[in-house]
């Protein structure tokens, strides 16, 4: 799902290392990846909420749309932000276990952003 979703792409995997499994997701293009584990003594339900975001800043417009269109292929479901700032450039995914992807049509970090109509955002590095 996040595979065909995001272009991601299966870099490594690990089965019952000290009780748990898992797997790393990620391109070549990336200084990070995504890690999904699974604990075998102690199993821990899904506990997603609205806030809790994965955001991909995507500005090629239709690099996005084609992205856009690859979420919805591999079965995430459009949501509704739940902070509306996501929705100014951007749309909102859910997968089946409720976490939320937000694919966002800019670049970061933003610029021409009123900081204090949403707080002030600090980057790492920022001082």
């Amino acid at each position: 799902m996040y595979c065909h979703g995001l272009g991601l792409k299966r870099i490594a995997c690990f089965s019952h290392h000290d009780g748990f499994s898992g797997v790393m997701l990620g391109a070549e293009e990336l200084c990070c990846h995504i890690e999904f584990t699974q604990c075998h003594t102690h199993p821990v339900l899904p506990s997603p909420s609205a806030e809790d975001l994965l955001v991909f800043y995507i500005a090629d417009q239709q690099q996005w749309a084609l992205s856009c269109h690859n979420m919805v292929e591999a079965g995430f479901i459009e949501v509704e932000a739940f902070n509306q700032y996501w929705q100014v450039n951007g749309l909102t995914y859910e997968d089946h276990d409720g976490y939320r992807i937000v694919l966002q049509n800019t670049t970061w970090p933003v610029v021409n952003v009123d900081r204090e109509a949403i707080g002030q955002v600090d980057h790492v590095g920022d001082s």
